[in-house]
């Protein structure tokens, strides 16, 4: 039984040893596995493996979808008190933050723009909410310079989110043939449910009616299998999802 135990310690460093070459993780993290397997592999699962999953990435969703249906202002009535009381760079980060989530890009950007220029401005979530806030102002080519930058000086760092992002933003401004590259990639790396969704309603509206039909296949047997949880919790992605089949449906009558 000793030796099972030990197998397994074996394959489970094994597997996050793949996915660290896999993400781009940097060649250390080998030694690290496999030198303590036990230890090693927990370490990986909680500083990068947990990070980046599905997982994490559900959790959060739910939650601010249960705080937004509780008190959809209350984040940011807390972050405004927060920065008020005490103007730190963190407390502007989470007002910023709020203020995107609430819709008022503008003010947000601005607050993101002050975070950019102190001792937290290489901080990643301070550049992906920068450039969110810049996707949502318009300023797409700003939002493409910075996403960029931030995926090469740290390329384990949200690598779905961020390629959805680029993505979006070179969409926006019209680089065609970038952003089915860029689609293609995340879809061949990630294989979410997201990176397709995301993927089909870009095709939908760029007239790509062969790759629309066949993400839309693809997400419809998913969806077929969702309990009614899953449904609500991804409500706003399936309300998107149902008007791009319609918008198929149109153009082929």
């Amino acid at each position: 039984m000793p030796f099972v135990g030990l197998g397994l310690h074996f394959l489970v460093a094994i597997y996050f040893a793949v996915h660290a070459l896999r993400s781009g993780q940097g060649l250390y993290w080998l030694f690290i596995l496999f030198s303590f397997p036990i230890l090693g592999s927990v370490v990986y699962f909680l500083v990068i493996y947990l990070p980046n999953s599905r997982l994490e990435s559900d959790a959060r969703k739910a939650m601010a979808s249960a705080a937004k249906i509780l008190d959809p202002g209350r984040e940011l009535r807390e972050a405004q008190a927060a920065f008020e009381y005490t103007p730190s760079a963190q407390n502007q980060m989470r007002l910023a933050a709020a203020l995107l989530n609430a819709g008022q890009a503008a003010e947000a950007a601005q607050h993101y723009q002050a975070c950019l220029q102190g001792a937290l401005a290489a901080d990643p979530d301070i550049q992906l909410g920068a450039a969110r806030a810049q996707v949502a102002c318009g300023q797409f080519g700003a939002a493409i310079a910075r996403l960029r930058a931030l995926r090469d000086s740290r390329p384990d760092f949200r690598c779905e989110e961020l390629a959805l992002l680029l993505a979006q933003a070179l969409a926006s401004a019209g680089h065609k043939h970038e952003v089915l590259r860029e689609y293609e990639a995340a879809m061949a790396r990630f294989g979410s449910f997201q990176s397709k969704a995301e993927c089909f309603l870009w095709a939908v509206a760029a007239g790509e009616r062969e790759l629309a039909g066949r993400l839309q296949i693809e997400l419809q047997k998913t969806t077929d299998r969702w309990n009614r949880h899953t449904r609500q919790l991804n409500a706003d992605l399936l309300r998107r999802l149902n008007a791009g089949y319609a918008m198929i449906r149109q153009s082929a009558t």
